[in-house]
């Protein structure tokens, strides 16, 4: 089940609330836990029962790890314990087709006719995202920056809180473990996360869902047919496409928290306004970038050792970023290209592009239209083959990959001109200040309604629905 979808909204979501409004607040962790369960059951029953283990196991630990406070041998073998278990299934899930394929293609180079068969798995969803949400917890407990959860129900309802269980934001347990054990709700949450569910329901259905169908035909025409100004508009859309996709969903899992008492932290604040890679890294699914920063950069030494050690931090980072959005090389080179870009700005460029002036403003924005389609062009194509030659589309030197029939690129950029302008529009922050301004006056309320109705009918007319970031 997922957010933009007719039977959460008019089915799950609203029996969910007026249980959860007219339970008494004691019991409202148990209901919030069930009905989680409930609702990640209906994408993957199969993997009901890893999710139940996982809390079980990481609750015992975090148990483990209080009880042996003080005692440096016993924490540290119940922390290695969560990490190998925690980490284990997600590399097992994630990642073992992908090792298997790469040690067969190996063999394949060395001439050996020897090849392992690989395993019909599928990815349990929202994996990615609680292993390192519960790593967090643990990690904590064990520095003991926050007590071992007594209760199995809590955890429970911290780790598969349907709003954020299946893409984020990864919420760490200190920033609710106030809200899980007292919390007030009345009718200005209702009103003020509904509001904010609505405008990210927009984003992903108004927005998202028919600016994909660009991207689309796209590919269905083919890398090799597309000429080079269409192929800057794939790689455009299908980076709109990816930002209110994704900032659609974090917007509607912060209302549906508010909506339950719980404030879930902000994951987008418009990226595609940056002026460098550093500042979009600090604007785009910052709940990422900051569990990073907090279990993997800082603990290797962050930017204290020296800068051969800081590059060395950076590029363990930037590895297992792009490692972790998936398990094919294009993730992999897709890290890579932003720590060289990290590094050169912070060495050499930064304070120019950051410099108050209007040709830096210029160049700056110019540059980060480049990076956000290129990096996202390659996050997008995972077989290096077409890869190349989408590349090749978009930069042709000395006449390869060149198509001079632009009646293509033509075609397209006048069926989805509204739609393109109106992405550009609000992939800044200023409609949000306009709404915000008005969001509890008529007018607000009437674009609230309007939005919701557009983004209703269009689920109805059976308008294409992913969510990009499940498959991560």
């Amino acid at each position: 089940m997922v957010f933009s979808s007719l039977s959460f909204i008019f089915v799950f979501l609203p029996v969910f609330l007026v249980l959860y409004y007219i339970f008494p607040p004691k019991n409202r962790n148990l209901l919030l836990f069930l009905g989680s369960l409930v609702f990640y059951s209906f994408g993957e029953p199969y993997y009901l029962f890893l999710m139940l283990c996982s809390i079980a196991v990481n609750f015992f630990i975090g148990r483990g790890i209080a009880r042996f406070k003080g005692r440096k041998f016993e924490k540290k073998f119940f922390l290695l314990l969560a990490l190998l278990y925690n980490f284990g299934f997600l590399l097992f899930f994630k990642y073992t087709n992908f090792f298997i394929e790469n040690i067969n293609a190996a063999l394949r180079l060395l001439g050996i006719h020897w090849r392992f068969y690989t395993l019909n798995l599928s990815l349990p969803l929202g994996i990615s995202f609680y292993t390192f949400q519960i790593v967090s917890y643990i990690i904590d407990v064990y520095l003991e920056k926050i007590d071992a959860d007594e209760s199995f129900v809590n955890l429970g309802a911290y780790l598969c809180m349907f709003p954020q269980l299946i893409a984020g934001p990864i919420v760490v347990y200190a920033d609710i473990r106030d809200a899980l054990k007292e919390r007030t709700i009345g009718i200005s949450n209702l009103d003020n996360g509904l509001k904010t569910f609505i405008v990210g329901l927009g984003y992903k259905v108004i927005i998202a869902n028919r600016i994909g169908t660009l991207w689309n035909e796209v590919c269905t025409i083919g890398y090799e047919s597309i000429s080079t100004p269409l192929a800057w508009l794939g790689a455009f859309a299908y980076s709109m496409q990816l930002y209110f996709d994704f900032c659609g969903y974090s917007m509607m899992a912060v209302g549906l928290g508010e909506m339950l008492g719980f404030r879930m932290p902000v994951n987008f604040r418009h990226p595609y306004m940056a002026r460098s890679v550093t500042d979009f890294w600090r604007r785009w699914h910052i709940t990422l970038g900051t569990w990073f920063k907090e279990y993997v950069y800082i603990p290797l030494g962050g930017n204290r050792k020296g800068r051969l050690r800081t590059i060395g931090n950076l590029f363990v980072v930037w590895f297992l970023v792009g490692f972790w959005h998936g398990a094919a090389w294009n993730f992999i080179l897709w890290g890579i290209f932003i720590f060289i870009l990290l590094v050169i700005e912070k060495n050499i460029t930064l304070k120019w592009l950051n410099a108050d002036n209007l040709f830096a403003k210029l160049f700056s924005h110019t540059y980060m239209i480049f990076y956000i389609l290129i990096s996202w062009t390659i996050f997008a194509i995972s077989d290096f083959s077409e890869l190349g030659i989408y590349l090749s589309k978009l930069f042709p030197v000395f006449g390869i990959g060149t198509n001079t029939d632009f009646n293509d690129f033509t075609k397209l950029l006048t069926t989805y001109a509204p739609l393109l302008i109106a992405s550009i529009l609000f992939s800044t922050h200023y409609p949000e200040k306009l709404f915000g301004k008005i969001r509890d006056k008529v007018s607000g309320i009437l674009i609230a309604f309007v939005i919701f109705w557009c983004s209703v009918y269009y689920l109805s007319i059976g308008i294409n629905n992913p969510f990009l970031y499940f498959r991560f």
